[in-house]
């Protein structure tokens, strides 16, 4: 019996998304928890590296493009920490566990636990539900989505950042290691945004020039009242077209909302933009979903 049913695709395509309930049990969101919480206990934080996070326009220049420590990221696995988590000396002024809004954007090929995750009969069975004949992993992530701390993601689509020619051969897989609620910072999505087509990119600049990412375009405006708030209970996936319009609030709740989130994309007949942010690597080409 397929995990993903027609019924499902249907909605993906026709919304953009859909929630699919226990794709992991309980035992395995809590086994991806705790080997973060390894990989934090043992973090090394090194002075260039305290830049911050952020999904607004200008920020998003100077604190992703700007640092080369994020341009170089999508072979290995980096810290990506909130606003003001720091000192003026650099120290953590709150717990270094509570400073973090990411650590990405390889945890898919060097960790045993989220490989098996990402590379599971399941995720290949919703892949080939889906129609994908060659997929690959072009990256992944650990989100944290703080209580208080986290600022609120902005709408966007994930094609402005990970372009392809055609478009809509990207799909994001987010999966709730805990439950996602409304007051905890669940996505919210515009449903059929994903044909709307896409307005800005995030483009790499000539080498040699600064700073190393610009935006081409601009966001659209949205309507407030068409997004759709989107719960997903413990071990649940949100599958999320590359181009459809989602965000997300502030944690303003008492609970923690990890998340592990990798993107998969068809590659055959696909061209990856060369002006995309995260590039293929001699040490670490785009990986196969299904295992050769």
């Amino acid at each position: 019996m397929d995990f993903m049913t027609d019924r499902d695709v249907q909605k993906y395509m026709d919304d953009g998304y859909v929630v699919l309930d226990g794709l992991l049990t309980s035992q395995e969101c809590d086994e991806l928890k705790q080997r973060m919480t390894d990989i934090v206990d043992r973090m090394d934080v090194p002075e260039h590296c305290r830049t911050t996070f952020s999904t607004y326009h200008d920020e998003q220049l100077k604190t992703q493009g700007n640092a080369d420590y994020f341009i170089t990221s999508g072979d290995k696995i980096r810290f990506f920490f909130e606003k003001g988590v720091f000192d003026d000396k650099g120290e953590f002024i709150i717990p270094k566990e509570r400073s973090l809004n990411k650590v990405g954007h390889a945890l898919h090929a060097y960790e045993p636990l989220y490989k098996k995750v990402t590379h599971s009969p399941r995720v290949q069975s919703i892949a080939k539900k889906l129609g994908l004949v060659d997929p690959v992993i072009l990256q992944s992530m650990y989100i944290f989505k703080q209580i208080i701390v986290c600022f609120l993601v902005t709408p966007h689509q994930d094609a402005t950042f990970l372009y392809t020619e055609p478009l809509g051969r990207v799909v994001g897989m987010w999966i709730a290691l805990e439950d996602a609620t409304v007051n905890n910072g669940c996505l919210w999505f515009i449903p059929g945004s994903h044909n709307i087509g896409i307005t800005r990119r995030m483009v790499r600049t000539p080498k040699g020039t600064f700073p190393l990412t610009d935006f081409i375009g601009k966001e659209q405006n949205y309507d407030e009242d068409k997004f759709i708030a989107t719960p997903v209970k413990k071990g649940g996936v949100v599958l999320i077209h590359g181009q459809v319009v989602h965000r997300s609030a502030e944690n303003t709740s008492e609970d923690s909302r990890h998340v592990y989130a990798f993107h998969m994309m068809e590659s055959q007949d696909t061209r990856w933009s060369p002006d995309n942010w995260l590039q293929p690597t001699e040490e670490l080409p785009f990986p196969p979903l299904y295992a050769k």
